[in-house]
């Protein structure tokens, strides 16, 4: 099997799995236990936050969550705002982040959009013309989940900061952790992860928070994570995220340039059909790259492929079961564009006899549907 779709997640890699597997089953203890065993855990753990941090190059706190998900919605409903106040999140944010803004709107927060471009990349200029003394939380993907464009959050931060000093800002940084070199500056607030996305299992994530921001609970109940984030953590989960987290990167360098080979082989190999659109920017993270058919429906090729054993997304496995035009709408695409997209996503276990099996196959099918299609 041909798997890219690593964007909506990836297999667990071995020394993640065999460091689950020892906190399953060896050091299973509760890290709130008093006890001896326990404490070890609670110092393994803070070890495990020490690994995301360096890795940020960051100074603050990490408190582990169930995944990017709920450390999104922490920063949106776990932060102080002003009642009434701006929140500014771009047009191509993921559901967790989207959603969570449109239910502040609900509670009578003035939501503002920050417009893309074509790649998903937010426009700085009309972002700053969002910008207002009435800002109170900002929050704008570090790596777009759908296109692989990186947005300049510590520009961007320190943009919102020049305006309201008090403002929080945050960024989802789920496609970026552990996949691209990360360095917060001191204008980012909170940060959002994801363990999934590099190897390690589904259910385990972290937020960073910075020096002097407070989060109050979404989850209560026993107080673990100092209140921020009540029930037991999940050890097992957490370290294997900091092993997997190590391993990705003690490589990150070579994974960049493998992967970029691959994605530059492709999107010269789509180049030459001419009712194809490449939707990703060069710019942008190499993991990601999507565009967009004119004549074909993004779903019947990614079940053609399927087919052939090869595995690609359509877009954001979180949405993807919903009618949704959000996204297509906020980079540009119109007509049949909008609904042939397909996204293909890389690990750095990818390889390019998989990219020319990829193009080969895709090849394929392309010219035979095109036969069925006026």
């Amino acid at each position: 099997m041909i798997y890219f779709d690593n964007a909506a997640t990836t297999p667990v890699i071995k020394e993640a799995l065999d460091e689950a597997n020892l906190y399953f089953t060896e050091k299973y203890f509760n890290p709130s236990a008093l006890y001896h065993a326990g404490l070890e855990i609670k110092n393994d753990l803070n070890s495990a936050r020490r690994v995301l941090l360096n890795g940020l190059g960051a100074e603050g706190k990490i408190y582990f969550t169930s995944g990017g998900t709920e450390s999104d919605n922490l920063a949106f409903f776990g932060t102080k705002k002003r009642k009434n106040s701006v929140v500014i999140i771009s047009a191509a944010e993921h559901a967790a982040v989207y959603q969570s803004a449109i239910s502040l709107k609900n509670q009578g927060f003035d939501i503002r959009i920050a417009p893309v471009d074509t790649s998903g990349k937010v426009d700085e200029t009309r972002f700053g013309n969002l910008l207002s003394e009435d800002v109170s939380l900002v929050s704008i993907m570090h790596v777009s989940n759908e296109t692989g464009a990186i947005n300049d959050i510590n520009k961007l931060a320190e943009m919102t900061k020049r305006v309201q000093p008090k403002a929080l800002f945050h960024s989802d940084g789920v496609q970026a952790g552990g996949k691209i070199r990360v360095r917060l500056g001191r204008f980012i607030d909170l940060y959002s992860l994801s363990a999934h996305k590099i190897g390690a299992p589904k259910g385990t994530g972290a937020i960073f928070a910075a020096k002097n921001v407070h989060l109050s609970p979404v989850v209560v109940g026993g107080g673990q994570e100092e209140g921020v984030r009540s029930s037991t953590e999940n050890t097992a989960g957490i370290m294997a995220y900091a092993k997997a987290f190590t391993a990705a990167a003690s490589v990150l360098d070579e994974s960049l340039k493998n992967v970029a080979a691959i994605r530059d082989y492709i999107f010269a190999e789509l180049s030459a059909f001419d009712d194809i659109k490449i939707i990703s920017d060069k710019s942008g993270s190499p993991y990601i790259m999507s565009f967009a058919s004119g004549s074909l429906r993004g779903e019947v090729l990614q079940h053609a492929l399927e087919r052939k054993d090869i595995i690609v997304g359509t877009g954001s496995a979180c949405s993807s079961n919903k009618a949704t035009r959000r996204i297509p709408e906020a980079l540009g695409l119109t007509g049949k564009f909008a609904e042939g997209i397909l996204r293909l996503s890389f690990s750095r276990f990818s390889t390019m006899d998989e990219a020319r099996s990829f193009m080969t196959a895709f090849t394929e099918i392309y010219k035979e549907l095109k036969k069925y299609v006026g």
